[in-house]
């Protein structure tokens, strides 16, 4: 067996027993969830009427759309410092880009927020969210990162556990969204965990498999849990170029196991299939911040009725349109319906 082989065995291990749930039957959903997000200065006036969902390339019926973000349905937003993929040197740019986030504005924030500290020891989220940015900052300086004991020069063994840990973290932070009502918003500020990917990967049938089990449940627990996830690359125009775009070729969804990769479970994937984004070649991480942010006042949630799949986990690709000039719509890509 090739080393990355070995290496992905180890991963696919750890995910088979994070993503349990995957391997068993799934219900089929009465009713699906969607986020969408418009164009702002017509989101005050966009109806029902005016949307037209595709599921699996076929119109539905919406059952509702509504505006989110009133006082009373407030977008939650958690922003996510990764100190496991980020390289040493730039951790503290990260932090410090962070903090100007939650100072920003005599630090009176938005939308009600929280932060979470990803490491290669734990995963922590500040508990309770606030509009207080000046509090999250004092609190985020609080946070010792501490030497790291997985680093990015440590060849396929370190770049398999950064992933392990990465996709712990992400399974964790999920399950702590889904305790939250209504949308939430999670920018993960990071380059992404490592794609694994490449020429010398071959990966066995068993393993395929593996890897699908996890996209498909985490592709359905963010969905439940009504999460939108965003990549802020904090790297910048220094990243490679190659590398910071290669999750494109990804982002399709998966109509085939035998079809899978890891990097099906890359962060950048997820985000753009949860109908965020992936922002990379720019290193202002606190105007990103903002900008991903302000997307909450153009949110709607969207929910229709699924038709049966002919078979379990079958990808149903969306697609969101609005009829009127100049007004676009941006939504989760896609889930996986069940019989």
């Amino acid at each position: 067996m090739p080393l990355l082989t070995r290496g992905l065995a180890l991963t696919l291990l750890s995910l088979s027993a994070l993503c349990a749930m995957a391997q068993k039957s799934l219900p089929h959903e009465q009713s699906i969830q969607v986020n969408v997000f418009t164009t702002p200065e017509a989101a005050e006036t966009i109806t029902s009427r005016d949307v037209q969902l595709l599921d699996n390339k076929q119109p539905r019926p919406i059952a509702s759309l509504h505006r989110v973000g009133s006082a009373g349905d407030p977008v939650h937003v958690i922003v996510v410092l990764d100190a496991v993929n980020i390289p040493y040197i730039r951790m503290a740019y990260e932090r410090e880009e962070i903090e100007k986030y939650f100072k920003a504005n005599g630090g009176k924030l938005s939308n009600p927020t929280t932060f979470a500290v990803i490491t290669d020891r734990s995963s922590e989220v500040q508990k309770g969210f606030t509009t207080d940015g000046n509090g999250l900052s004092a609190l985020l300086e609080t946070y010792p990162i501490g030497l790291r004991e997985v680093r990015r020069d440590q060849g396929i063994w370190g770049a398999d556990e950064r992933t392990q840990i990465s996709l712990k973290a992400l399974s964790e932070l999920t399950e702590f969204a889904a305790s939250i009502p209504g949308q939430k918003m999670v920018l993960w500020v990071s380059p992404g965990w490592p794609l694994l990917t490449g020429i010398r990967i071959d990966l066995t049938n068993a393993q395929h498999q593996g890897i699908f089990r996890s996209v498909v449940d985490y592709s359905r627990q963010l969905r439940l849990a009504k999460v939108t996830l965003y990549n802020i690359n904090p790297i910048g125009p220094e990243e490679d170029l190659l590398r910071a775009n290669y999750y494109e070729d990804f982002v399709k969804g998966i109509t085939k196991s035998q079809n899978t990769d890891i990097a099906d479970l890359s962060l950048q994937v997820l985000a753009v299939q949860s109908g965020g984004q992936t922002i990379t070649g720019n290193s202002d991480v606190t105007g990103n911040l903002a900008k991903c942010v302000a997307e909450a006042r153009s949110m709607y949630e969207l929910t229709f009725t699924p038709a049966p799949a002919e078979h379990a986990d079958e990808f149903h690709p969306l697609q969101v349109t609005i009829a009127k000039t100049g007004v676009t719509a941006r939504a989760r890509n896609g889930y996986y319906a069940q019989p």
